[in-house]
C-alpha cells in the first residue's frame, strides 16, 4: 500500500488539532497512535516513513511544557517498578536474616545431638529425660507372653 500524496499535510493538520485541543477523530492523547488516528493514516506512517514528523510532534508537546502520554505511562511504570524492587529488597533481607537464624538453630541442635550421642555411648554418663517428655513404658522381653498361635 503506497502512502497518500498528501499524507504529510494530513499529519500536520492532525498535529495542530490535537495540540490545539480540538481533535475530531481521537481522544486527544499526546501519542503517536492518537496522531495517526486523527490524521487517518496508519501508525507506521509516523514510525517508519515520517519519523521527522513524529519527532516534531513530540518536540511541540515538550515545548508546551506537557509530557507525552506514552512518557507519562512509562514514568509511572518505572516508579511502580522501583517501589516493587525496594519492597523485594526488604523481603530478601528478611529472608537472609531468617536463613541465618535457622542455620544457627540447626547448628545448635546438631551440636546438642552429637553431645547426647556421645553421652549415650559413654557408659558412665547419666541421662535424665526432660520433665516435659512422657516416659515410654519399658517392656522387657521376658515379660511378654508367647503368642501360641504363631509358634511352631
Amino acid at each position: 500500500m503506497s502512502p497518500a500524496p498528501n499524507e504529510r499535510d494530513l499529519i500536520r493538520a492532525a498535529m495542530d488539532r490535537i495540540l490545539g485541543g480540538t481533535p475530531e477523530r481521537c481522544n486527544g492523547a499526546l501519542t503517536i497512535v492518537a496522531l495517526a488516528l486523527e490524521a487517518g493514516v496508519p501508525r507506521n506512517a509516523l514510525t517508519q516513513r515520517h519519523t521527522d514528523l513524529k519527532k516534531e510532534f513530540y518536540d511541540k508537546v515538550r515545548a508546551r511544557g506537557d509530557t507525552p502520554d506514552s512518557e507519562q505511562r512509562l514514568r509511572k511504570q518505572v516508579r511502580r517498578l522501583k517501589e516493587l524492587r525496594a519492597a523485594d529488597a526488604v523481603e530478601i533481607a528478611d529472608r537472609k536474616a531468617d536463613v541465618e537464624a535457622l542455620v544457627g538453630a540447626l547448628h545448635q541442635a546438631t551440636t546438642e545431638n552429637q553431645l547426647l550421642r556421645q553421652q549415650l555411648t559413654d557408659r558412665t554418663a547419666v541421662l535424665r529425660p526432660l520433665p516435659s517428655q512422657r516416659q515410654p513404658e519399658v517392656s522387657h522381653p521376658e515379660s511378654r507372653r508367647p503368642d501360641t498361635k504363631f509358634e511352631r
